[in-house]
């Protein structure tokens, strides 16, 4: 299987086998992983790929050099600094470059397997990739090597101070270099380099659109967005150099000076800075980046004014989960809803916010709620509004670039099911039905805080996305073939058609989800289309 072969690691007890761990001699150096205790496959946890540099550590990242001797892919518990999400503490070092590789055992050089590159979501603030999450077994038993790979959140990852040193989007440009290295270093592995195939959910689905409207190499050859768009309302950073002196001023250093504010910054203890961000509750997000001679940059433009050629003759899988927004109202007290002003504060995130368009918030606002002062029994309105404005119409124009674009075949689907796996709901304890964000990762991975074992309609669902997910990557085609787990031939997209796949309990294809909103959408977009943020006409 492996490059150099299998090296004698311990001895097993219960049979007197002799457990056989991988050193894999790669481009990158010789690199010994793990057996994995719960599946045909192997394990290579934490491995750097890249290093920030110690006196710019808000600056472009360096790609890793190579090892001089055997390194020990063995612990993948690097987060980089940011709130832990579980259990709300701040946590992570800036030495956490690093991917994790999942290789079943029957990858080898002559039998090279389809590579799926999984890039977190977080909204560009938290996230990493470990097994506690992102546990591999239910995707690697089709086939397919999975690599997860951490970058840059926060303040580390997305300054942006128009500055060759700080230009901005520092975190995607770390993706950039673990693709390069996956790209170099792969085919050692048992992966075939031409079929590369990377995903994300929610910043991770962004993250991919950023990499294919980026001046870069291509170094993928497929993509999975789930719930992520560059569309995305507020994703771009507006308010961007008033951030480094707010942070430095809530640490006692007070200057008007950003440079003297980020040198004071780089000096200080990464946790600390982590925890000045989150008390002011600023948001940190990819930007637009001033061009710089010999500085690569990502995206110097709204992504509105951008063609995609990258995309041209790719496969994409693309979609979103019928209640996106479910949480935003979920838990809200009844009293609180008279005082929301959710049309006009969505509105003002995507649009140049005019007297002309105050007037056109009225109508939005009777499309989705009538002429009803807003309260409690509106909460299933408001939940549609929200998750149309902010994932499903959003997404909707991303297929439309992908077809002007000249993607080969674009597949759509929403996840509509409600379960115990429920990524979101689950922890959270909300059982109202539908899917809300994020919701679906609990049937692509296995969650190592998941202690019981799938239902049986759980493990349907588990069966049915990760063999969807797993032929794409393969195939370019999720249902190369119906069966009686996959029963229904998904078809692509085409202008005439937005053929979809439900998601839920059964699997069903159908046209336009939500085509009556959507609708709506279009037309109020293509009439207020020069006050979108950004806009110029070509």
């Amino acid at each position: 299987m492996w490059a150099v072969g299998l090296v004698l690691l311990a001895f097993g007890s219960a049979h007197g086998l002799v457990r056989l761990d991988p050193l894999v001699d790669s481009p990158a150096g010789l690199i010994r992983g793990l057996r994995a205790d719960d599946g045909e496959y192997a394990m290579f946890l934490g491995i750097p790929y890249a290093q920030v540099q110690e006196d710019n550590p808000f600056g472009a990242s360096i790609p890793q050099p190579k090892f001089d001797t055997i390194f020990d892919a063995f612990n993948d518990s690097t987060v980089c600094p940011q709130v832990e999400e579980y259990e709300n503490t701040i946590v992570g070092s800036l030495d956490c470059l690093q991917l994790n590789i999942y290789v079943p055992n029957k990858a080898s050089s002559r039998s090279k397997l389809p590579v799926l590159v999984w890039i977190h979501g977080g909204g560009f603030t938290i996230g990493y990739t470990s097994r506690f999450i992102y546990g591999p077994k239910y995707l690697v038993r089709h086939d397919v090597i999975l690599i997860a790979l951490n970058y840059r959140v926060g303040p580390y990852g997305f300054f942006c101070l128009d500055t060759p040193e700080i230009p901005g989007n520092q975190g995607l440009k770390d993706q950039v270099l673990a693709l390069r290295w996956i790209r170099d270093n792969i085919a050692a592995f048992g992966g075939d380099v031409d079929k590369i195939t990377v995903m994300g959910e929610s910043a991770g689905g962004a993250s991919i659109e950023y990499h294919l409207l980026s001046k870069y190499e291509k170094l993928f050859n497929q993509a999975i967005t789930q719930s992520g768009s560059t569309y995305l309302p507020g994703v771009l950073e507006e308010d961007r150099r008033s951030k480094p002196l707010k942070i430095a001023a809530q640490l006692g250093f007070d200057t008007e000076d950003v440079t003297e504010a980020v040198e004071f910054l780089a000096k200080t203890d990464v946790k600390l800075v982590i925890a000045a961000t989150t008390e002011l509750g600023v948001p940190i997000r990819p930007c637009l980046e001033k061009e710089f001679e010999n500085v690569d940059s990502i995206l110097t433009d709204y992504p509105i004014n951008l063609d995609m050629p990258k995309a041209r003759n790719i496969n994409v899988l693309v979609g979103f989960n019928n209640k996106e927004q479910l949480l935003g109202y979920v838990f809200m007290p009844a009293e609180q809803f008279k005082n929301l002003n959710v049309f006009e504060e969505a509105l003002q995130t995507t649009f140049v916010y005019d007297e002309e368009l105050k007037e056109m918030k009225d109508i939005v606002r009777r499309f989705y709620i009538g002429d009803e002062e807003l309260s409690e029994a509106l909460r299933d309105n408001l939940i549609d509004f929200q998750s149309d404005h902010n994932f499903a119409f959003p997404i909707q124009q991303t297929l439309k670039r992908y077809l002007k674009n000249g993607a080969k075949n674009v597949y759509h689907y929403m996840f509509s099911y409600s379960g115990d796996r429920n990524f979101v709901k689950k922890r959270l304890n909300v059982t109202a039905p539908g899917a809300a964000h994020a919701d679906e990762l609990g049937y692509l991975y296995d969650l190592a805080y998941e202690t019981e074992a799938p239902t049986e309609a759980d493990q349907l669902v588990i069966d049915r996305i990760t063999a969807l997910w797993t032929n794409f990557a393969k195939y370019g085609d999720p249902t190369p073939e119906t069966s009686d787990l996959l029963p229904v031939k998904w078809s692509p997209i085409t202008e005439q058609t937005y053929t979809y796949l439900n998601i839920d309990s059964e699997l069903s294809v159908s046209t336009r989800p939500y085509n009556d909103r959507m609708a709506f959408w279009e037309l109020f977009f293509e009439v207020n289309k020069n006050k979108l943020k950004g806009y110029r006409e070509n």
